[in-house]
């Protein structure tokens, strides 16, 4: 007796099933009569709630009849066993069953057109049931195979992949789809911009100006928002994601479906702050009180009255915050399958992506482990069919030139990060600069050339106050180009200003 016997000992009714030989879930009958009920009436197709393909069926010969019966649809003709026939004379499976008579018999009593709906969701249930065996049994063949390496957190991760494609009913991963059903999601996206009034067809951003330049964030984009420290990129990232989420809670709340709502439930990975950082800054946002003061406790009955308001408004806020620190990137794209499980999240945050990690094998070279981080991003936007807004640091090499607008080449540690990003936004604040330079505050001493060059100083300053601009380096669906934002460090809050995007814009 093996070790693993002991261990595991298999009782009665499992090695008789061993003996015998388990079938996989079908149920041939209902696919039958399924069948029979579309050659009969072509419209049952029309009805369904669950959309079946051609995978779903378990039998071969099955699968090829449906297969042919939606070419015919397509083509705009009638499936009926007559037009079938020709297409199955020389089938040798179907011929064991009868020939192309059984196409006939399929027909014979009509029972499936009684109930189509509850067959198609039989059928549709035992293929799921099916793609969970597979997955079991490869993970359990994953798990007792040590001669490669031992990694059974990759194992784990993958499983979970596995069952997140299973839940979402992608029984084929890999299908490719066809130009017609491209082009029907493409209208839907042109539908929804005019939805919008013309101004965005993605999910919202809150900020005019920016909605008016991307048209909004869109499903499967990876963007990638950088800048260097004290500009602003975590203000604005959270900004975003609570602009995103409070619009989707309150056109919830107002009874907007949430399929034709421009907001979307968050998932905020935040390797950097913790939680309660995260939304002592939210708060700070909406109650219009510095996070100074909210963290020294010194707030006035108002400004408390304010922040209780706020808080209350917002415990239905769909954003979900992840604060937990040095994430492998398979990791995170397993957490964010399970928060698209079950919270349907429909936008990603990463604050920020070098505080990633790689793989095990990447990660002694830095560079390739960023190209893996960085691909893992954009698959994951991809799996999810979501937009997925990644932090990222700059290179110093800004700070070491005249001009400090940062440029695609300032990218930090992978030119990978460009290649596979859909946007790349860079967050500039001339302000901050400008400040830099401020000159000692003259006085009653001070020369008429001191006075002077403090008030080019201070003239210049309250030009470039509170305004920042959003520079969009890379877009694949539109154009690049400046962007004007205001910034009100105080509350760390963007918001747009009466203009629109320019290029002359500090």
């Amino acid at each position: 007796m093996a070790d693993t016997d002991l261990l595991f000992p298999a009782d009665d009714s499992t090695a008789d099933k061993a003996a015998k030989g388990v079938q996989l879930p079908a149920n041939l009958e209902a696919e039958a009569a399924y069948l029979g009920a579309v050659l009969i009436d072509n419209r049952v197709i029309e009805e369904l709630t669950t959309p079946l393909m051609v995978e779903h069926f378990h039998e071969p010969v099955h699968q090829r009849i449906y297969e042919r019966i939606l070419k015919l649809i397509e083509r705009n003709s009638v499936a009926t066993p007559v037009t079938l026939k020709p297409y199955f004379e020389s089938d040798e499976a179907l011929k064991q069953l009868g020939g192309t008579t059984y196409l006939a018999q399929l027909t014979a009593d009509g029972q499936g057109l009684l109930h189509p709906r509850e067959l198609a969701e039989q059928i549709y249930d035992l293929a799921l049931l099916r793609q969970l065996v597979t997955v079991g049994r490869n993970l359990v063949e994953g798990a007792l195979d040590t001669s490669d390496e031992v990694e059974p957190l990759k194992k784990i991760e993958q499983a979970e992949a596995d069952l997140y494609r299973v839940a979402e009913g992608a029984t084929t991963g890999s299908e490719a789809q066809s130009f017609r059903t491209a082009a029907f999601g493409a209208l839907q996206v042109v539908q929804a911009a005019m939805n919008s009034g013309g101004r965005f067809s993605g999910k919202t951003t809150g900020l005019d100006t920016i909605n008016d330049k991307t048209s909004g964030l869109h499903n499967s984009d990876l963007v990638i928002l950088a800048g260097r420290p004290a500009m602003g990129k975590t203000s604005l990232a959270t900004n975003i994601a609570f602009n995103a989420a409070s619009r989707l809670m309150r056109d919830l709340r107002d009874g907007i479906d949430r399929a034709d709502s421009p907001g979307a439930g968050v998932a905020f990975f935040s390797l950097e702050m913790s939680a309660d950082q995260l939304a002592t800054r939210i708060l700070a946002e909406q109650a219009e009180i510095s996070s100074e003061k909210l963290r020294s406790g010194k707030l006035s009955r108002d400004e408390f009255q304010r922040l209780s308001f706020a808080s209350q408004e917002l415990t239905d806020l769909p954003l979900y915050i992840d604060d937990t620190p040095a994430l492998t990137i398979g990791a995170l794209r397993t957490r964010a399958r399970r928060l698209k499980r079950r919270h349907d999240i429909g936008l990603v945050v990463v604050d920020y992506l070098q505080l990633l990690q790689g793989s095990g094998r990447a990660s002694d070279n830095r560079v390739n482990e960023i190209s893996e981080i960085s691909r893992g991003l954009k698959t994951l936007a991809k799996e999810l069919h979501v937009p997925v807004i990644a932090l990222s640091q700059l290179s110093r090499q800004v700070e070491s030139r005249e001009d400090k607008r940062p440029q695609l080449s300032d990218l930090r540690e992978s030119g990978s990060i460009e290649q596979d990003a859909d946007m790349v936004w860079f967050i500039y604040r001339a302000e901050y600069y400008h400040n830099a330079l401020k000159p000692d505050t003259p006085d009653e001493t001070s020369s008429e050339d001191v006075r002077m060059k403090y008030a080019e100083w201070e003239a210049k300053h309250l030009e470039l106050v509170n305004k920042a601009t959003l520079i969009v380096a890379k877009q694949r669906h539109g154009s690049t180009g400046n962007v004007p934002l205001l910034f009100h460090s105080e509350y760390t809050k963007f918001s747009s200003p009466d203009i629109r995007y320019t290029d002359d814009y500090e």
